[in-house]
This record gives C-alpha cells, structure tokens and sequence, in this order.
C-alpha cells in the first residue's frame, strides 16, 4: 500500500518505495532523465521489483541513450523484461507513476523528493484510462546499444574471460560512457581490453559488429586515435592468405605494467 506522501532523499528511494509491494501494471510517465538513470541504477540492484512500463519525451531520452552506461543497462533490462519503453512526440509536463489503485506525482525539490498520492477510485480510473490511450499510441522505443549481459556473454566467448574482467573494471570507473570528453565510449573501452590482453583488432573489430556495438569502420577510426594518442600500438601478426593482421598493445612499458583501471584513467585524460 503506498502511503498519502512520501518524502525521500533521491528519485531512486522514491521509486523503490512506491514499487515495493505495489503490485502490477505499473506506469511511470514523463520521467525526467535523472529518474531514468535512477530508474536503472534501482532495477539493476533489484531482482524483485515489478515490471514496469513507462512513456518518455523521445529526443531527452535519445540524449540520454547516448551514454552506453545507461543504454547497455536499460537494454539488459527490457530484454529480461522488467522494463518496457514507449515515446510520445508530445508528453505531459508533469511526472507521474500509476499503479492499480494509485496515483503518485512526483516532486522533485533540491534536498528531497516528494510522491504526492492520490487514491480516490474515479480519479485513478479516469487518469489510467486516459494514459493507456496514450500507450497504444506511443512508439515502441529501439535501443541501439544490446545489452550488457549479452556483452558480456559474448565477450567472454569470443575473446576470453580476462577482457570481460577488464571490460567490468573500466565500467567501474567511470560516471558517463560518452565518449568526445565525457568519459570513454564503448568501442574505446573495447579496443582498451584487447590491447591489455593481446587480442587481434580482427577479433574485437569482428565480435563488436556481430553483436551491433559498432561498425569495423568505427573500430579502426577509434585505434586510430588511440594511436595518436600514444595508448595503444599495433604488432603485424602474419597469416597463412591475406595480409597480415595486428595485434593490439599497449603503447610503452608504464602502461603495460600498471593496472587497467590506470590506463583508462591515461585515456580519458589523453582523448
């Protein structure tokens, strides 16, 4: 039962509350993208919350979808099915989360948030039939980014389980995967991890497309520029046909010799 007001330190204290026990059928609408990252961080630490749908403003949620670190988790969890998103080209000004017999509008102040309910039956009704109206008419929203469980999976089969270590311990340092001086991208902490291991470009150029990270195209232009910037060399692997591959590595022996957390740091710092 959620309660008539509740007053929370953070969105993510917020949603937890209200979803705790309320059930199913749940639709949050109009969140901002702090409760979008919330939102994720709070499924992701959870594995008994309900599911949830929830309608959002299409271009601030492609904004946000730009960092991998929220797109990979929100993909991993509309693939398990915890979370189902649709966008409006036009949304309410106001954020709220129905649920079967509630509606909470959500208050943001600068210290604490606030869920404002309310529970009177004709007021419920009226508002959730409006706003599956809104449903069947939203687009179902794509992510181009695929999970990060698959990428994980498929990293530690195509490349090994030290990468996806690796991959992990990057992750962790990092607040945005932007890339362009916020954070590094994806394809960049990919390309990392393989000259950390010794692994062919051939071979995390060639995992990254087959699972729609990115293009070979963009994983050469991005050895590139870590080549420039002198974090990375490449070694000439001869092959049977063909021309000889390369090998990925680290640029010079203080690199090699510290930890991966420490060349990530020399990258963002670099690029």
């Amino acid at each position: 039962m959620v309660r008539t007001e509740l007053h929370t330190g953070s969105i993510g204290e917020l949603l937890a509350a209200v979803l705790d026990g309320a059930g199913e059928d749940i639709l949050l609408v109009n969140p901002t993208q702090a409760t979008i990252r919330e939102l994720a961080d709070t499924y992701q630490q959870s594995d008994s919350l309900p599911a949830i749908r929830f309608l959002a403003d299409e271009q601030p949620l492609k904004d946000l979808t730009e960092d991998f670190l929220v797109a990979s988790t929100l993909a991993d969890l509309a693939d398990a099915g915890d979370i189902d998103v649709r966008t409006l080209d036009s949304v309410p000004r106001h954020s709220l989360l129905l649920t079967s017999d509630a509606v909470i509008s959500i208050v943001e102040g600068e210290e604490v948030v606030a869920g404002l309910t309310s529970r009177e039956e004709s007021f419920v009704s009226s508002l959730s039939a409006e706003y599956e109206r809104l449903w069947s008419d939203a687009s179902e929203f794509s992510f181009r980014t695929p999970p990060l469980s698959h990428i994980r999976e498929t990293l530690a089969d195509e490349i090994g389980p030290d990468a996806v270590d690796d991959f992990d311990r990057i992750l962790e340092t990092l607040d945005t995967a932007k890339g362009d001086g916020d954070g590094l991208d994806e394809v960049t902490i990919a390309l990392l991890v393989a000259a950390n291991n010794g692994e062919l470009l051939y071979d995390i150029s060639r995992w990254g497309e087959d699972i729609r990270l990115a293009s070979k195209a963009t994983f050469s232009r991005n050895k590139n520029r870590l080549e420039e910037a002198g974090l990375i060399d490449t070694e000439k692997v001869p092959i049977d046909v063909g021309r000889p591959r390369l090998r990925l590595v680290l640029a010079n022996g203080s690199l090699q010799q510290a930890d991966i957390e420490t060349v990530a740091e020399r990258a963002k710092s670099e690029l």
